[in-house]
C-alpha cells in the first residue's frame, strides 16, 4: 500500500492489497477499499462504503455522506461500488435513505467530474455520466446507458439499457431501452444504433429493436394496445420480454417521442394508459 503521511484512515477501515492513498484523504471506520484502487487527494470516504477493486477516485470526491433527504434519520445505509469503476473529481455519492438501504454503482462505471449520485440510486455496469450529470434519488439507470454533460434526472426515474442522454437534457419520465433523448423536457428522437453497434449486438437484433419500436409508436395504436400486438409477434422472445416488462413497470409514464427535426415538438402516439 502507499498512503501519504498526511491522510486519515480511521481504526477499522479495511484497505485492500497495493491500494494507493493520497495527500489529506479521510477514510471512516466502517470504509472497505478493494485492491489496487487508487484515491486522488482531499477525497472523503464515510459511513458504510464499500469499494470494488482497480477503482479511481479523482481528488476532492466524497463518498458514503448523509443522503440530502428530509426523511433521513441516521439511520445505517451504505454505498457499493463495482470493480473497476472510475469517478472523476469532485464526484459526491450519497448514501441511502432506509435501514439497510443501498447506493450502488456497477462495475466498469465512467463517472465524470461533478457528477452528482443521490440516495438509493442504482446504476448498472458500465454506466457512463459526463460531466456534471445529475442524478436525484431513487434513479435506476440500466447497464451501459450514457448520460450527457449537465443532463438532469428526476427522482424515481428509471433509464434503460444502452439509452443515450443528450447534454442538458431534463429527464421526467422513464426512458426505454436502447433509445437517444433529448431536449428539455426529454423526447426521443431515434434509436442508439452505434452504441448497440459498439456492444456488439448484431444487425438481426438491432433490426429487431427498431421493428419493435416501430410497432409501439408508428403503428397508429394506443401504445397499450400495441403492447398486446407485440406479445403475440414472432420477434426475439427475450428482447420483447424486456421491451415490454420495462413500459408496464413504469411508474413515472414513458419518455414521448418526437418526429421530424430536434426543433419539432410534434409528438406522435404519446405514451399513456
Amino acid at each position: 500500500m502507499q498512503i501519504d503521511p498526511t491522510a486519515r484512515i480511521a481504526q477499522g477501515a479495511i484497505i485492500g492489497e497495493g491500494v494507493e492513498i493520497g495527500p489529506y484523504v479521510i477514510v471512516g471506520e466502517k470504509v472497505r477499499i478493494g485492491a489496487y484502487t487508487k484515491i486522488g487527494a482531499f477525497v472523503v470516504v464515510e459511513g458504510q462504503v464499500e469499494v470494488g477493486a482497480h477503482c479511481f477516485i479523482g481528488c476532492h470526491s466524497v463518498i458514503g455522506t448523509p443522503p440530502q433527504d428530509v426523511s433521513y434519520r441516521g439511520e445505517e445505509t451504505k454505498v457499493v461500488i463495482g470493480d473497476r469503476t472510475i469517478l472523476r473529481e469532485f464526484v459526491t455519492i450519497h448514501r441511502a435513505t432506509g435501514e439497510g438501504k443501498m447506493t450502488h454503482l456497477g462495475e466498469d462505471c465512467f463517472i465524470m467530474a461533478y457528477c452528482h449520485i443521490a440516495h438509493n440510486c442504482f446504476l448498472g455496469n458500465g454506466v457512463t455520466m459526463a460531466n456534471a450529470a445529475m442524478l436525484a434519488g431513487y434513479v435506476v439507470v440500466d447497464d451501459w446507458a450514457t448520460l450527457g454533460g449537465l443532463a438532469g434526472v428526476h427522482q424515481f426515474v428509471h433509464v434503460g439499457k444502452l439509452c443515450m442522454v443528450g447534454g442538458m437534457s431534463k429527464v421526467v419520465m422513464d426512458v426505454p431501452p436502447y433509445t437517444l433523448v433529448d431536449g428539455h423536457p426529454a423526447r426521443i428522437f431515434g434509436l442508439n444504433r452505434i452504441g448497440m453497434k459498439r456492444r456488439g449486438i448484431p444487425e438481426e437484433k438491432r433490426e429487431t429493436v427498431k421493428k419493435i419500436y416501430t410497432m409501439l409508436y408508428r403503428s397508429g395504436i394506443p401504445i397499450h394496445k400495441a403492447l398486446e400486438e407485440l406479445k403475440k409477434s414472432s420477434y426475439d422472445p427475450a428482447l420483447v420480454e424486456e421491451i415490454i416488462t420495462f413500459f408496464t413497470q413504469s411508474k413515472r409514464g414513458i419518455v414521448r417521442w418526437v418526429s421530424g427535426e430536434v426543433n419539432n415538438v410534434e409528438e406522435d402516439a404519446p405514451f399513456s394508459w
